[in-house]
């Protein structure tokens, strides 16, 4: 794989990418009509289920969607291991527009949405008992952080644009950044091991409306261990991904050791899950708890599946094989994150929650909207690393 990134280039407005145009569209004017009649008209919403899709999958799904730069990071800035280093910037991409549309479901969600911003600002009237607090914090800063990782790439298209004035700024911006870039990087990595786990955090503060097979003193370690495994399968998922729909060559090699590391991962989380269950003395609920066990045993599948899969070659070796693996761990992850705060979550006798058809066509919208970017950028700008001998792969 050559280290040197350049833009894919191309026709932008394509028939997929009016569609997805067409779908953000749609979710954007379903938000204004939330935002102007209220979350009681547009969402099925209530009392006891105050979070519904948009923090389920918008954010708490979204932003382990979108950490695929944070173990990243890890990898190559606290371990070393440059050989991942290519994959560096389209990682930081995809977390920063996961994060950032991850902070514009949070603010369709809030109630009074027009006094957000007193949460970043307003820092005398913090609660720091809050674990809500944490995240929110957490999420906004972080989303500044990768956008900040993301300005070398726009600094560097400008140098080689043809206008003068940006030229110029570029050229007296980048050294400056350069010079503090290894602050921002020690936040990417010190800021979303403090939200992801948080975000297991809250749920410990439901107490008994959390089944006893998800609720666990332990949730905080295991949103942070499952945060890390997603991590990885996102970066298998979207390189792969990528390289087929761009025609490009298949960066199997390094994809199939960084299987493994995700595999490793995923293992560390499965053996304590069931170990912390057999503490508890819960075990039998597994098998015992109607449609519930069913969710559980389907976690444990999507989680144990692509696990082995990575340590027989000939499987991990394959990109179709390695692209599978990817979408069961990250099914399997969403999946643990929607059980813990949706599925599993029971406030009591009369209480039941279906997302509204608004509910879904604004997150549609909001992910039309994050794919739609994606593509902007990596046609636009230094993204993808440059194929090596042209890098176009025969199809068929």
């Amino acid at each position: 794989m050559s280290s040197q990134p350049m833009p894919v280039g191309g026709e932008l407005w394509t028939r997929s990418y009016k569609t997805l145009a067409g779908l953000a569209t749609l979710g954007f004017l379903l938000m204004f009509w939330r935002f102007a009649q209220g979350l009681g008209a547009t969402t099925a919403l209530n009392d006891g289920h105050p979070w519904g899709i948009w923090i389920a999958f918008d954010v708490v799904t979204g932003t382990a969607l979108g950490c695929g730069g944070y173990v990243i990071a890890i990898l190559v800035y606290l371990l070393n291991k440059g050989q991942y280093h290519p994959l560096v910037r389209s990682c930081i991409l995809t977390s920063a527009l996961g994060y950032t549309l991850a902070g514009g479901a949070i603010a369709v969600d809030v109630g009074r949405y027009w006094n957000i911003y007193r949460v970043q600002f307003f820092f005398w009237d913090w609660n720091l008992h809050s674990a809500l607090l944490e995240v929110a914090l957490c999420v906004t800063v972080y989303s500044g952080v990768l956008w900040i990782e993301m300005a070398p790439m726009v600094l560097e298209r400008w140098r080689g644009g043809s206008n003068p004035k940006l030229r110029k700024a570029a050229t007296r911006v980048a050294p400056l950044l350069d010079r503090f870039m290894i602050y921002i990087v020690a936040l990417a990595v010190l800021l979303p091991t403090m939200h992801q786990s948080t975000l297991g955090t809250i749920m410990i503060l439901a107490g008994q409306k959390v089944h006893p097979l998800w609720q666990t003193p332990m949730l905080p370690l295991l949103f942070l261990l499952s945060v890390c495994g997603m991590g990885f399968a996102v970066v298998v998922f979207e390189s792969t991904l990528s390289s087929w729909l761009l025609g490009r060559r298949f960066e199997t090699p390094i994809l199939t050791a960084l299987a493994r590391i995700m595999a490793y991962v995923t293992v560390v989380f499965l053996l304590l899950r069931i170990a912390d269950l057999a503490y508890r003395g819960v075990l039998a609920k597994t098998v015992a708890s109607g449609y519930l066990s069913f969710f559980f045993w389907l976690e444990i599948a999507l989680f144990l599946a692509p696990s082995l899969m990575a340590f027989y070659p000939k499987l991990a070796g394959n990109a179709g094989h390695l692209f599978q693996m990817a979408m069961m761990l990250l099914l399997g992850g969403a999946l643990y994150r929607f059980d813990t705060y949706l599925v599993a979550f029971n406030p009591g006798p009369g209480r039941a929650y279906f997302p509204a058809v608004p509910e879904l066509f604004i997150t549609v919208g909001l992910v039309s909207l994050e794919i739609m970017a994606y593509i902007y950028f990596i046609r636009r700008f230094p993204i993808l690393p440059a194929p090596a001998g042209g890098g176009i792969r025969k199809r068929g």
